[in-house]
């Protein structure tokens, strides 16, 4: 693959009456909108401008060094698809030696050397300036992190020894473990400030001539950073300990780079640079040339390009101006909608449920939700005070006659859903286009009946709402071109990825993760013991684990959603008598009240409510994942034989979205062919 060099590009800029400072501008020449990635000939560019201007210090003709980046990306780190066409352990090793060497030579600067990150910094970008000595970034930067766990691999260009002496061991943990492992999660400009990544949070609309300013006041002296004072090693190494308990819990080792990470950290504790290199060596040269890595780099090829131009979408021009929304319910599901739409979109929304209670109740979440962003420091007071100005609720049928678009978030029973429809009908103009955020039913079934079958569309949302980056688009039977290409603009608006699916039961993500949960319960009801089906999965390394999701679903809704599937699907979906007791008796499958986790240990006393009552037997560990592989490699063969989406990648991103199915696995079809499940 040819490499898309990021050039080193060098000005001289006169720091006041200070002298000289050589500002280094990161340019891949691609425009503001493509990230500026790291390469072998890049690197070395970079490396040559590093040296010469070492020279130039030490001559005395600079007083400082900055690297900036363009307008909305500093730099996303290593060329991944670079890095994932590398197969022999040599190659892999000049990679984590070159950004090493590179980035060495801004830590041993002899005059301060700054970084202002006016746009993203990910990965190899936030190490680069982690190696300045100094660092400012923009309040609109909403990507730093070091997301390399996430995609396989450690960062590896000196991240996990220079982190935890900038912000401590525990935060360092937080960003370099803990993110990663929550759907590589990141930090905008004022989180990294709060947690002393960065220096100071400049104002985007004059950034690089403020960042300039601000560091004329530290090389004159004028400004001191404040800096951690440092851990212990006992304390670092104790909290890292700690760390692996929870990651093991989670994962038990199934991902190999989490582990690599932590095994980093513990050994940064001790202070020895030059130890702390050689191991990030060692560890990106493993990891680079594993399969996991190129597992990884599959899914995020799938997330960060398939998902912004979704396969199937129609003509955005068709798609209807959307300027109001109502909403229909307002429950937990209407609410979280509602302040999405708000947020996002910064259109009115209007709730309206049955009673006051209930509208009030909605209303109430919102205003509580927009309160916790701002005290976050994620939100403006005035945006927030905007926002909730936005979102109305009300009883009346009628409020909701001058939206653009509905969508309905009531129960999951079709024959609700049908009743709210043909209300909605008789206050709505024709134009108006109907939603529903159903889960599993049929789209189409809704609009028939109805006068106007062509608005309706299916826009299932995942919980909770504001983490979940997925929507599976759903055309039903009559459904147009303009309410679907709507359906489509929506969702990009409310900065979600789309997947188009046909109007098939379970749509796409839930189809297969009832399968998964409906193949465990019905081998507990063969006769598997409780314990070895919790740990039958683990190799896979599930955001969760199929009784903590159970719990987390709802025992109730999962029964409710496994008969649907049933009657639609037939008996591969199968009754389960033991899930049917439990939600009689009002039982949990896990032990504890609080919202389930993936480390939440399972109640083993729900095996009274099963038992051997099939003919299968009870299974082992190895032959309930290889159970599970068969079920869902069934279900995949049938879903695209169907045509429920256009290829096999959007159920990969479908699942890589919807359900965290785990990078490191890529996605759940090729893992399957890898596995060899058979049909």
């Amino acid at each position: 693959m040819t490499e898309r060099i990021t050039h080193a590009l060098v000005r001289d800029v006169q720091l006041e009456d200070l002298g000289v400072l050589a500002l280094i501008t990161l340019d891949n020449g691609a425009g503001p909108r493509k990230p500026n990635t790291l390469g072998p000939q890049g690197m070395d560019e970079l490396r040559a401008v590093l040296t010469e201007l070492t020279q130039r210090a030490h001559d005395g003709e600079i007083v400082a060094v900055a690297v900036t980046g363009k307008q909305f990306h500093f730099a996303a780190g290593a060329d991944l698809h670079g890095a994932a066409e590398v197969t022999d352990r040599a190659s892999a090793r000049a990679i984590a030696e070159a950004g090493h060497e590179t980035f060495a030579l801004l830590l041993d600067m002899p005059v301060p050397t700054f970084a202002f990150i006016g746009g993203v910094a990910l990965g190899g970008g936030l190490e680069l300036a982690l190696s300045c000595h100094y660092r400012t970034t923009s309040a609109a930067v909403r990507g730093i992190g070091l997301p390399e766990v996430f995609l396989g691999l450690v960062p590896g260009w000196g991240g996990t020894f220079l982190l935890p002496r900038l912000i401590g061991m525990e935060r360092a943990l937080r960003v370099i473990v803990e993110n990663p492992l929550r759907q590589n999660a990141q930090l905008t400009g004022p989180d990294a400030e709060r947690l002393g990544i960065v220096d100071a949070v400049l104002e985007p609309a004059d950034f690089l001539a403020e960042s300039l300013r601000w560091a004329a006041h530290v090389v004159r002296g004028d400004i001191v950073p404040e800096r951690y004072p440092g851990d212990e090693p006992e304390t670092a190494r104790a909290l890292v300990s700690s760390a692996r308990i929870d990651v093991d819990a989670r994962l038990h080792g199934a991902a190999p780079s989490p582990g690599r990470a932590l095994d980093l950290l513990s050994l940064a504790a001790d202070g020895d640079r030059h130890a702390s290199v050689e191991a990030e060596n060692e560890a990106l040269t493993d990891l680079i040339t594993s399969p996991e890595f190129e597992a990884s780099v599959y899914a995020f090829d799938l997330t960060t390009r398939r998902a912004k131009n979704p396969v199937g979408a129609p003509d955005p021009d068709v798609a209807r101006p959307v300027r109001r929304i109502g909403i229909a319910g307002a429950g937990l599901m209407a609410s979280q909608l509602a302040l999405l739409f708000a947020r996002r979109m910064q259109v009115p929304v209007v709730m309206r449920d049955l009673d006051d209670v209930r509208a009030d109740r909605g209303l109430q979440f919102v205003a509580d939700e927009v309160q916790k962003l701002v005290t976050k420091g994620r939100l403006a007071a005035a945006e927030g005070n905007r926002i909730r100005s936005l979102v109305t609720s009300t009883t009346e049928l009628a409020d909701l006659s001058g939206a653009d678009l509905v969508i309905e978030a009531v129960f999951e029973e079709l024959e609700v859903k049908r009743h709210v429809f043909a209300e909605l009908e008789t206050v709505l103009s024709p134009e108006t286009i109907l939603a529903t955020n159903t889960s599993a039913l049929s789209v189409s079934a809704m609009a028939a009946g109805l006068q106007h079958p062509e608005r309706v569309v299916g826009l299932h949302f995942f919980n909770p709402v504001a983490q979940m980056p997925l929507v599976e688009v759903v055309r039903a039977a009559h459904t147009d071109d303009g309410a679907y290409a709507t359906a489509f603009a929506v969702t990009a608006a409310c900065r979600k990825s789309a997947v188009a699916v046909a109007d098939a039961p379970g749509f796409v993500v839930n189809r297969l993760l009832v399968r998964l949960l409906g193949e465990v319960l019905g081998s507990l009801e063969d006769g598997t013991d409780i314990a070895t089906a919790d740990r039958a999965l683990w190799p896979l390394g599930l955001p969760m684990g199929p009784f903590q999701l159970l719990q987390l679903v709802g025992p109730a809704v999962a029964g409710h959603v496994l008969d649907t599937l049933r009657e639609n699907l037939g008996s591969r979906y199968p009754t389960s008598p033991g899930l049917q007791a439990m939600i009689t008796d009002g039982a949990r499958f896990v032990e504890f009240e609080s919202r389930p986790s993936a480390a939440s240990p399972v109640d083993t006393s729900i095996a009274r409510y099963f038992g051997s009552r099939g003919e299968r037997g009870g299974q082992d560990e190895a032959g309930l994942l290889r159970r599970v592989r068969d079920a869902l490699a069934e279900e995949v063969d049938l879903m695209l034989a169907e045509g429920v989406v256009a290829e096999s990648k959007d159920i990969d991103l479908a699942m890589l979205l919807g359900a965290g199915w785990p990078f490191h696995l890529g996605g759940i079809t090729p893992y399957l062919r890898r596995t060899a499940a058979s049909t």
